[in-house]
């Protein structure tokens, strides 16, 4: 939600929902589909909403780019449907499995039963529970410092702020990390209330728990929500209450129905900072074939985000996720995992 943490991890949830619950999975093939291609499962937890929907679209085109056979399990947020979508992929004989999401809890005895079987894995924005396997994550850290940079160069490092977090997902415990050691060194900084929820519903929920928040802390002029679908139920918070020429809001992770309310008149939703998920998606897949393939990889890969403020979005013009990497290049990285 990345984390994915965890990324970043409804109205990416008003306008579309996070999780489905129950509902069962099924493999989609995509990719060349001849027997000399690499196959790759992909085994996912989440699925819907506008973060996960872009994530994938960018790891199919990356998949039918290189010839790869891509089967795609959905859990839909039930985790015990992720654990047995990770044995359906080891029992098809796959050549790389990549994980996307999920706890450690759940993926780590199918992740090492793949390892164990010589089935090398990828696992993006969650702890495999297993050191064999290959780590893909946006660079949480750098994501939170760079938001929280620019709410600490807003407020002068003077403000109550409320925060939005929801813990066990891995990016957005990793952005929390960053949190606590921007307040410690700004003691000016006051977090009067924690809000947050992931379910189906997230941003709406959370636009009812920050519309609470702000009623009862009149004086709170920031908003953390590192995270999309929080940010936009804050959105929707401080719009229902007219609070946007008081309140600002910084968000992490970004889509399309993101810049839309970003760079909507009077939003309060002021900077995000992100990776794009078509790229982070397609990093995801070059890293499960050079896998699959013995090719040299690190164990660890990071993708760098960028900030982007809704100055600088409403400048470039920008209003589709796909116009962000040309407004914005260095949210393409070719360099991670490369495959020519």
């Amino acid at each position: 939600m990345t984390a994915r943490s965890l990324l970043p991890l409804a109205a990416a949830a008003a306008a579309s929902a996070l999780l489905l619950s129950g509902c069962a999975s099924s493999p989609a093939a995509s990719g060349a589909g001849n027997d000399d291609s690499v196959d790759i499962a992909l085994v996912r937890q989440l699925g819907s909403g506008d973060y996960f929907e872009l994530w994938l679209a960018g790891a199919e085109a990356e998949a039918e780019r290189l010839g790869v056979n891509l089967s795609v399990y959905n859990a839909n947020g039930d985790d015990a449907q992720q654990a047995l979508d990770l044995e359906s992929a080891i029992n098809e004989g796959v050549d790389a499995i990549a994980v996307d999401h999920g706890f450690t809890e759940t993926v780590q005895p199918g992740v090492t039963a793949a390892l164990d079987a010589d089935i090398p894995v990828v696992a993006f924005d969650v702890d495999a529970g297993d050191d064999r396997a290959i780590t893909i994550a946006q660079s949480d850290s750098d994501l939170a410092s760079l938001v929280l940079d620019e709410l600490v160069a807003d407020t002068d490092g003077e403000a109550q702020v409320i925060y939005a977090y929801v813990a066990g997902f891995a990016p957005l415990d990793r952005r929390n990390a960053v949190w606590e050691d921007v307040k410690a060194e700004n003691p000016d900084l006051e977090q009067v209330a924690q809000i947050g929820v992931v379910n189906e519903s997230t941003a709406s929920e959370v636009a009812n728990q920050a519309k609470a928040a702000l009623q009862a802390n009149p004086d709170v002029t920031a908003i953390f929500a590192p995270y999309d679908e929080f940010a936009k139920g804050a959105t929707l918070a401080v719009q229902e209450l007219g609070l946007e020429d008081s309140v600002r809001i910084y968000g992490a992770d970004i889509s399309t129905a993101d810049i839309e309310v970003i760079t909507a008149d009077s939003s309060p939703w002021v900077a995000t900072a992100a990776t794009d998920p078509s790229n982070v998606g397609a990093v995801t897949v070059r890293a499960a074939y050079l896998a699959a393939t013995d090719a040299d990889l690190e164990q660890a890969i990071e993708v760098p985000p960028t900030l982007l403020t809704q100055d600088a979005l409403r400048e470039a013009g920008v209003s589709t996720v796909e116009e962000l990497s040309g407004a914005f290049p260095e949210l393409s990285t070719p360099d991670v995992a490369p495959v020519d």
